[in-house]
């Protein structure tokens, strides 16, 4: 089993298209970094030297991950992990 992480529409171009794809770790870090191994790229897009892009959500399970430790969050087998932009607008 593995991490199941839901890729937004502007990011599907650094996972060949696809809506969804699976990784492993034991933090959200961790997660992201397996993931960057088979999709150059998509870490950088979410993180930078200060942890979490400021206009990237990320959620856990549906729960906020800055609200339960950002990039140390843990995840398991089984987990979804949501990423969306920021959108603003008027």
């Amino acid at each position: 089993m593995a991490i199941e992480v839901r890729i937004p529409t502007i990011l599907r171009p650094l996972t060949d298209g696809a809506k969804a794809v699976d990784g492993k770790g034991g933090t959200l870090d961790e997660l992201f970094t397996d993931l960057d191994g088979r999709h150059p790229g998509l870490r950088a897009r979410l993180v930078d030297d200060k942890g979490l892009r400021k206009f990237v959500n990320v959620y856990l399970n549906d729960e906020d991950v800055r609200f339960i430790g950002g990039l140390d969050a843990a995840v398991a087998d089984g987990d979804s992990v949501t990423i969306l932009p920021a959108v603003a607008g008027g």
